[in-house]
């Protein structure tokens, strides 16, 4: 016996609206992956054809002279992937539990000061310490210059993170955690065994955003790393883009024509290392970002 589908059957104008929005997407998306294929394709054009023609989709002759000039340095930049993959990973991990704690402990209605630690954290959005009070904490009191974790302390936590989180854990019901209670469970093993597993959508979300946060971490590898095997990858490609490093690549002996040199194929070479590795973790937590910022925004 045939079993009969159950389907909906959509007039014409419902029809003619989804074409028109899926349309609208595709040329949306087509606009913004019109950059990342330009930037793939002027990382492998030749040097005289981008300053005579521009940048453009398809070269007329394939170039590797970028990435040979960027490889060159092999072992500099596997040091500074794996600089870069250690911040990444210990700092997004620490502060997914970091924040997370903090958003259980916030949402807590038995903790009596948490309105006043909730104005701590907010306060911190409206005012900073500043550069120089900041550069004398980690080098002078913490001792972190030329350290790693000078790097990843200061993106460790975020006001914004820990509210996104806290807003998140109130959806949880109540009833959980009694319940729990009721059966002898720790605070520690509440958050741990109910509240994390269902606070997965929420802990994408903010992974994400930290450990992009992360990767592309410069700025304070230019402050406190003095050692070049500390450089992150984001910095060493900096320096490797710069005319003075391209300057001491020659001095240090390698083969290069200054007149040939790929000083703008180099720069598209650059994007394409620093922004390969990372994008591949979008497909992963894709489906829980939608869902992690829907409800940390909804929530009060």
């Amino acid at each position: 016996m045939m079993m009969e589908k159950n389907t909906i059957k959509q007039d014409s104008g419902s029809t003619f609206i989804k074409v028109i929005s899926y349309l609208c997407v595709a040329i949306f998306a087509l606009f913004c992956l019109f950059p990342f294929a330009l930037m793939i394709s002027s990382s492998f054009m030749n040097e005289q054809e981008i300053v005579r023609e521009g940048y453009k989709l398809l070269p007329k002759e394939i170039s590797f002279k970028a990435y040979d000039l960027l490889l060159n340095n092999s072992t500099q930049l596997v040091n500074a992937y794996q600089v870069t993959i250690f911040i990444t990973v210990v700092g997004t991990v620490l502060g997914l539990f970091m924040m997370s704690m903090a958003g259980f402990v916030l949402n807590r209605k038995d903790f009596k000061y948490r309105n006043f630690f909730s104005f701590l954290i907010y306060f911190t959005t409206l005012f900073s310490g500043g550069l120089i009070p900041t550069y004398i904490l980690m080098v002078k009191h913490l001792h972190l210059k030329d350290s790693l974790f000078a790097m990843i302390l200061p993106g460790v936590v975020g006001a914004w993170s820990i509210f996104l989180m806290r807003n998140f854990m109130k959806a949880i019901p109540d009833s959980l955690y009694e319940s729990a209670t009721i059966d002898g469970a720790g605070d520690f093993r509440i958050y741990w065994r109910i509240f994390i597993p269902l606070a997965v959508p929420s802990l994408a979300t903010i992974g994400l955003f930290s450990a992009l946060g992360f990767w592309n971490e410069w700025y304070n590898g230019m402050l406190y790393i003095d050692t070049p095997a500390k450089y992150p990858l984001q910095y060493f490609l900096q320096r490797m883009v710069s005319q003075t490093n391209l300057g001491a690549l020659i001095n240090s002996g390698a083969v290069i024509n200054t007149a040939d040199l790929p000083t703008q194929s180099i720069k598209m070479a650059t994007a394409v290392l620093a922004t390969g590795p990372i994008i591949l973790l979008y497909p992963f937590v894709q489906r829980y970002f939608v869902t992690g910022l829907t409800i940390g925004a909804v929530k009060g």
